[in-house]
């Protein structure tokens, strides 16, 4: 019993949740309006007055209670199974290479509404009412601790790109991270990072936005890639403050400590039509649907201390492999939800990641992942 319990009690400290935050910022069409200096017509903004009203309206309440779930193997079982006619040492390089290793995707489950605040009567790249402003991820442990946080937005001083070519760029504004607290080693062997062990630190992130739509001629495009971002986050011991964290906060005007490389279009709007009080047809073209994909990947080297040592790190290796439940414990799951949040006014996409059979109706419900509906 006393063993079931402690398998139990480590499998919730391996619990841990990531967060992934769509911004959103009404304001940032007046900016885009200064810098373009036009106005839409009176009786086009009228009949516009009339559509806005009408999709704000139907935003509100949009589509909570979007679940998926995953279960994937981890990387360093397989490894642990790589034959024995190997050679030791082959083996243990096999096995920590696969430790150095980890990445998770974060997507949403279904189109992301609302690109724009209103529809247009203008045409179909129009950014009048865009109020996308970025991408934030944050990872939680168990107890509710923050492991990581990152934020970007878009680069108010690249606003001109909008305009003139539909394009817009993001820049890092917040970084927390630690690797004591990252998902490296990627192992159950060995679950706590050191740098007598480890090195070079590196974590990767790369935002891919697509989008569907139709034009006035009735053709659909689907799944269209309109752009990625990445930011590449070395971290060293050095940069790390006394808790084992690095903290690095942009200051205003100042140019980003990591570059956000890479850009995308606005998301074309999609064709519809629209009669008013007098039955009178108008074109119109939405507000814009759109999906993300955003990928963390974490990666290292081990030290020369390490590698010298490695004949007794195999045997520890071996012994503790022996045990089955260690390597089935490196079974994860995922469980995926995605909901608006009308208070903060951005999209909310959660993923849990725990061992497999640890998750439950109850610890869904927790973590609040279960389907809420309007």
């Amino acid at each position: 019993m006393a063993a079931l319990l402690s398998i139990a009690l480590s499998a919730a400290s391996q619990t841990s949740t990531y967060k992934a935050f769509i911004y959103t910022d009404s304001k940032l069409q007046d900016e885009i309006q200064r810098y373009v200096d036009q106005q839409m017509s009176p009786e086009a903004a009228g009949f516009g007055d009339i559509l806005l009203s009408s999709s704000l309206n139907a935003a509100k309440g949009l589509a909570s209670g979007y679940v998926s779930s995953v279960v994937d193997l981890g990387v360093n079982a397989v490894a642990s199974l790589v034959t024995k006619k190997k050679r030791m040492r082959e083996e243990w390089n096999a096995e920590v290479a696969a430790e150095n290793s980890f990445s998770t995707r974060i997507h949403t489950i279904s189109d992301l509404k609302d690109f724009y605040t209103r529809v247009s009567l203008d045409g179909p790249m129009d950014p009048k009412g865009m109020k996308f402003d970025g991408i934030g991820c944050l990872r939680l442990n168990s107890d509710g601790d923050t492991l990581f946080y990152i934020s970007m937005h878009i680069d108010r001083s690249k606003i001109g790109r909008i305009v003139e070519h539909s394009k817009f760029e993001l820049v890092l504004d917040t970084l927390i991270i630690s690797p004591y607290h990252s998902n490296l080693p990627n192992s159950s062997f060995s679950r706590t990072f050191s740098f007598e062990e480890r090195q070079n630190y590196t974590m990767t992130i790369k935002i891919a936005l697509s989008s569907s739509w139709m034009n006035q001629m009735t053709q659909i495009t689907n799944d269209q890639k309109l752009g990625e971002f990445s930011v590449c986050i070395p971290v060293r011991q050095e940069d790390l403050d006394e808790t084992g964290f690095l903290r690095y906060s942009r200051g205003r005007r100042e140019i980003s400590r990591y570059p956000v490389v890479g850009s995308s279009f606005i998301v074309p709007r999609s064709y519809a039509g629209m009669r008013d009080k007098s039955d009178k047809y108008h074109d119109i073209w939405g507000t814009g649907e759109y999906q993300l994909a955003i990928d963390l990947s974490e990666t290292c080297s081990v030290t020369k201390q390490y590698k010298d040592n490695w004949k007794e790190n195999y045997k520890q290796r071996r012994k503790f492999y022996e045990d089955e439940s260690n390597l089935l414990s490196n079974t994860w799951q995922f469980i995926t939800s995605q909901q608006w949040d009308a208070i903060t006014e951005s999209w909310i996409l959660t993923m849990l990641q725990a061992p497999a059979g640890v998750v439950s109706d109850e610890l869904i419900d927790k973590m609040g992942l279960a389907p809420q509906y309007p």
